[in-house]
């Protein structure tokens, strides 16, 4: 047994824990647990927790569907909001076949490889995500069918007493609680809609990060006697929710997207790895943008990126190269914008991490940087300078990603068949609706 294992059992004993859930994801990125007894998580850490692999989406075949959930100590943490008594604890689990070896449906494992490949060519990768989600008065829809916001404010607005402000309190200082350091917090552009930055961390941990924020910003609404939503894009017209994430990779100590003196102090590394997001991105789109609503998001407006574009302090192209800080090399990064918050964490970074790096080995170019407003140019400008747009819809990104080989090498077979057949799933439910977008335009006319 570790030392982590050991400070697990210990705390758990000293802090007289009486519940230690185990999580872990399907492959679109819902969490799911299970709680075992104080007495058992030491078996745990020998032999993993067995359980019906097939009953989860995405994770195993009817006949290979015994799996194990084993617990990573590294992860243990105390859940605060289930208070003083009965305590409670989470550890995030890898999940391992009945020999012991990695599953390959895990989507945790996944992102695993692609640092794995990461670091077999000397970098590690650090990811900061910008996290978006309305605040609502509760999971039902108002007379007139839309949900209701918990305010009507705005970008960076302060509403004094306001329900958005304590919940933002609230939610930090839980964050905070079990581990998660958070850069800033704020009022966002739509009615309702806030944003929270957690700070850097290397990918994986930022993952596991990114599905106990979704938890932790989930119960303090309940608190507080709302409902949060990372649905993508909940209103017509006002903004979508984003989860616009910094990429960096590092050599050791030294930032490799920095070079001194280079144009926006960029690295060829960084250039590269640019160029395999931006020629790679409409495959690995139906991974970073998985629901039938995100393509509401991509293509409403609101500053959503649409077409493959970079730029310097770009805010309307698709990679944003941030305004550098002099005398701060360590801090040169790219960000994604293209990401919603809906998304599952684990493939996400593991197809924008691979396709970064597959740019790195094959030595791609990066083209031209855009100034434009790329919403603004016409379709024609668009296409002389090279902005082709990403998939319209879910379907559309599900027809691109079936053919694409680079994205079944980063996530594997399994898990590459299995999202796909979620995916179409989705599609095949949602083209057989009726809308009430339909029934008003065409019901007393035709």
């Amino acid at each position: 047994m570790n030392r982590q294992q050991e400070f697990v059992l210990r705390t758990i004993e000293e802090r007289d824990v009486r519940f230690v859930r185990l999580w872990f994801t399907d492959v679109v990125g819902q969490l799911k647990s299970v709680a075992l007894a104080p007495a058992e998580v030491e078996g745990a850490f020998e032999e993993g927790l067995g359980f019906d692999g097939s009953s989860v989406e995405g994770l195993a075949r009817i006949f290979e569907s015994d799996l194990l959930a084993q617990p990573d100590p590294s992860t243990f943490q105390i859940l605060p909001w289930r208070g003083d008594e009965e305590q409670t604890s989470r550890m995030f689990c890898d999940i391992l076949t009945p020999d012991g070896q990695p599953s390959a449906a895990d989507p945790r494992n996944v992102l695993k490889r692609q640092l794995a490949k990461a670091a077999d060519m000397g970098f590690t990768c650090y990811t900061h995500p910008e996290i978006e989600f309305y605040l609502l008065k509760s999971d039902e829809l108002g007379e007139d069918g839309q949900p209701v916001p918990v305010d009507q404010a705005g970008y960076f607005d302060h509403v004094p007493g306001g329900v958005a402000q304590d919940f933002r309190r609230t939610a930090v200082s839980m964050l905070e609680a079990v581990g998660i350091s958070v850069e800033f917090s704020h009022h966002e552009a739509g009615p309702g809609q806030n944003e929270i930055d957690l700070r850097y961390a290397d990918a994986l941990q930022t993952a596991d990060n990114i599905m106990t924020f979704r938890t932790v910003v989930k119960e303090v609404a309940l608190m507080t006697n709302c409902y949060a939503s990372f649905m993508p894009k909940p209103f017509s017209h006002h903004p979508g929710s984003g989860m616009h994430t910094h990429f960096s990779l590092f050599e050791g100590d030294s930032n490799a997207f920095f070079q001194a003196g280079a144009e926006f102090q960029l690295s060829t590394t960084a250039r590269q790895f640019m160029a395999g997001i931006l020629r790679h991105a409409p495959e690995f789109t139906a991974v970073t943008n998985q629901f039938v609503n995100s393509y509401k998001r991509l293509w409403g407006g609101g500053e959503a990126p649409s077409y493959l574009s970079w730029g310097h302090n770009n805010r309307s192209a698709l990679l944003r190269v941030p305004l550098y800080k002099p005398n701060k090399g360590q801090s040169a990064r790219i960000e994604y914008r293209g990401i919603d918050s809906a998304a599952n964490p684990y493939l996400s970074y593991a197809v924008l991490l691979g396709a970064g790096l597959k740019g790195i080995e094959e030595g791609y170019e990066l083209p031209p940087g855009a100034e434009d407003d790329i919403e603004s140019l016409s379709a024609a400008e668009r296409r002389a300078m090279g902005h082709d747009p990403l998939p319209a819809s879910l379907h559309d990104a599900v027809r691109v990603m079936e053919e694409s080989e680079l994205v079944a090498d980063i996530l594997g077979e399994q898990v590459f068949e299995n999202f796909l057949r979620n995916k179409r799933a989705d599609w095949n439910e949602y083209r057989q609706q009726v809308t009430r977008f339909e029934l008003q335009k065409n019901l007393g006319i035709l």
